[in-house]
């Protein structure tokens, strides 16, 4: 291969490289996409998009398809609101779903709804296509005691001009599930409830559940209605125990309160057991302090020795009389 050949070669791929390089900033291709399909954009637009760091394709490709549905949208439009961090082509695709089923939506409302973090397109949809949520088991006591367990489907339409700012699906099922409880906990018996599950439905569509929410209530179908515990036994008996376990408690408390006396007073019986015997330990003293002082003399000390020893003695026989008189 000759110097010729490989210069001729490295001018091909030179001008390779540079034709996509060409082609990827200037996206020739898409300008002639556009063009073909009716939309007038400038091929330096396309480059200024580059410059901003808008990929072309995201606004150029809904643009045709708004153009297509005759919806009068302008690049520009479209632009901010990509370099907004919203979706453009779901913005698009929601104002021509909108626009079939003829409900009245702007771009700016749509802009605002996909920017607020909604789907804007799922909210036209469930505009034209109601949806139904189910409810959890919601569980609500009747004033006779018995609890009742309902389980509800509730019907909503999305409402486009409470999207923004309105109450999620979340808000909508506490509502209703609050709506079951105080219809239940109104009812005289659960047998009015199993009779007419339509009280709860009624009564709670006429709450208007649906203000402040991005929703709209259509309708609220009772799916399953069955009979729970009885909680007023339940509580009855929960608070029979609970006296029962109050009662023992103050009899123990009485009983050791008791018990205290009871020491108490044995030991004040130790106490003047005690006291005797230090009065009685006090006598020979004083005794013999009367016969030193002369107060007392020698016979009549011994007069009283005798009189105690027959008194003991008196008292041995009396027992013993007792005694003899206790056996058969």
């Amino acid at each position: 291969m000759d110097n010729a050949q490989i210069q001729l070669l490295v001018i091909i791929a030179l001008a390779v490289v540079a034709v996509s390089v060409f082609l990827s900033f200037f996206p020739f291709m898409l300008w002639i996409s556009a063009l073909a399909s009716g939309v007038r954009i400038s091929i330096i637009t396309l480059v200024a998009m580059r410059l901003r760091r808008v990929v072309p394709s995201r606004i150029v490709n809904p643009m045709i398809k708004a153009t297509k549905a005759g919806l009068g949208l302008n690049i520009n439009q479209l632009e901010s609101h990509f370099l907004a961090g919203g979706n453009v082509d779901r913005v698009v695709n929601a104002l021509i779903a909108a626009q079939r089923a003829d409900i009245p939506l702007v771009f700016e409302r749509a802009a605002a709804i996909d920017l607020a973090g909604r789907d804007v397109l799922q909210a036209v949809q469930m505009s034209v296509n109601p949806k139904v949520i189910e409810t959890p088991v919601v569980s609500a006591v009747a004033k006779n005691g018995i609890e009742v367990k309902v389980k509800a489907r509730v019907t909503v339409r999305a409402n486009i001009d409470r999207l923004v700012g309105g109450a999620g699906e979340e808000t909508v099922l506490a509502r209703v599930a609050e709506g079951i409880v105080s219809t239940n906990g109104a009812s005289e018996t659960h047998k009015d409830v199993l009779e007419h599950p339509d009280l709860i439905s009624k009564t709670v569509l006429s709450k208007g559940l649906d203000a402040g929410t991005a929703f709209e209530i259509l309708s609220i179908d009772i799916a399953d209605v069955d009979v729970g515990k009885n909680i007023g036994a339940h509580l009855q008996t929960e608070q029979a125990e609970a006296d029962k376990r109050i009662a023992q408690a103050k009899a123990e408390e009485r009983r050791a309160m008791a018990v205290a006396h009871e020491q108490e007073m044995k030991a004040r019986v130790v106490e003047m057991q005690a006291k005797v015997v230090e009065a009685e330990s006090e006598v020979p003293l004083a005794m013999a302090e009367a016969l030193k002082s002369g107060k007392l003399g020698v016979m009549d000390y011994m007069n009283l020795k005798n009189i105690e020893a027959d008194t003991q003695m008196r008292g041995s026989i009396g027992k013993q009389g007792d005694e003899g008189a206790q056996k058969p």
